[in-house]
C-alpha cells in the first residue's frame, strides 16, 4: 500500500460536514504504515486504529467517526472539540500536556534516523552536519536533532512523513527523523532503497490525547489501555500490524500517567 488519499481537512467540519451528535470522533493518521493507514476500502487500519477501536468499545462508543489529523493540528482539534480522542503516534511531552490531557502510554518507541541505502556521510545524529533533515510540522523530532546534535542542520518541515520519505528516496532531502517504529514501516515500503541507522536518540511514550482536566475520561481510557494489554489484545495488534515490518517493539507499558 503506497501513499494515501489526500487529507480530509478539518475545515470540512466548519463547512457543515460535522459528525452526527451520536458519533465519537477519533483523530488518527492515514499515512503511517503499521500505525495508521487508509486501506483500499477507505477505512483506516493499523496498530493505533486497533487501540482506538478497543478503547472506544470499552467506553461504550460503538459509532466511531474517523478523522484524519495532521501532527500540527492535534492539540487544537482536542481543545476545540473537533475530536474526542487522538490516537496518532502522539508522544507525551511537557509542552503538549500544558494544552491537553494524555492517557496512557500505550506504546514505547524511540527517535531514529533514516537515510538512503547508499548513504555513507551520515552515520548517526552527530554526523547530520549541514545536510537536509526532513520531519513533520508539529513534531518534536527535527528540533531534538538540531538542539542535541547538529545545530547547523538544514530542516525541511512538511505536512506528513510520507512526504519526507518520498523526498529521501528521490534525493531532495538527506535524512528523515521520527520514531523508529514509523521508520520501520516506511522502510518496508522501499526495500533496498533506505536504511535505518542503529541507535535511538530518545524514548517516546505514545499517549491518547484528550481534553485537559477531564479526569473521568482519562481514568476510563487508561483502564481500557490496561485491559487491552492484560487480555492479549495489545499483543495481537502488535503481531498483526507492527511485526511484519521486522520491527521488534519494547514490552507493553506497565506504568501509566495519573489522572
Amino acid at each position: 500500500m503506497k501513499p494515501h488519499i489526500p487529507l480530509l481537512a478539518l475545515a470540512l467540519l466548519a463547512a457543515g460536514c460535522g459528525a452526527p451528535e451520536d458519533s465519537f470522533t477519533i483523530g488518527v493518521k492515514y499515512d503511517q504504515p503499521g500505525i495508521g493507514m487508509q486501506a483500499d476500502n477507505g477505512a483506516p487500519e493499523g496498530f493505533d486504529i486497533e487501540v482506538a477501536k478497543y478503547v472506544a468499545g470499552r467506553l461504550g462508543e460503538r459509532k466511531i467517526r474517523w478523522q484524519e489529523i495532521r501532527s500540527a493540528d492535534r492539540e487544537t482539534a482536542i481543545a476545540d472539540g473537533t475530536v474526542d480522542l487522538v490516537v496518532a503516534s502522539y508522544s507525551i511531552t511537557p509542552e503538549r500536556t500544558e494544552k491537553i490531557g494524555f492517557a496512557g502510554p500505550y506504546f514505547l518507541a524511540g527517535q531514529a534516523l533514516m537515510v538512503r541505502a547508499d548513504e555513507t556521510r551520515i552515520t548517526g545524529p552527530e554526523t547530520v552536519g549541514t545536510h537536509t533533515l526532513c520531519s513533520v510540522t508539529g513534531s518534536t523530532s527535527a528540533q531534538k536533532v538540531r538542539d542535541g546534535f547538529a545545530k547547523n542542520v538544514r530542516l525541511s518541515e512538511v505536512s506528513s512523513y510520507s512526504e519526507c520519505v518520498t523526498g529521501l528516496v528521490n534525493g531532495s532531502v538527506d535524512a528523515v527523523t521520527t520514531d523508529d517504529v514509523l521508520l520501520a514501516g516506511y522502510a518496508a515500503w522501499y526495500p533496498g532503497k533506505v536504511k535505518i541507522l542503529g541507535r535511538t536518540m530518545t524514548q517516546e511514550r505514545y499517549g491518547i490525547g484528550l481534553r485537559k482536566d477531564d479526569h473521568v475520561l482519562h481514568r476510563r481510557v487508561t483502564e481500557a489501555v490496561q485491559k487491552m494489554i492484560s487480555d492479549g489484545s495489545w499483543q495481537r495488534a502488535i503481531d498483526r500490524y507492527i511485526s511484519p515490518s521486522g520491527y521488534t517493539p519494547s514490552a507493553a507499558p506497565r506504568e501509566f500517567l495519573p489522572d
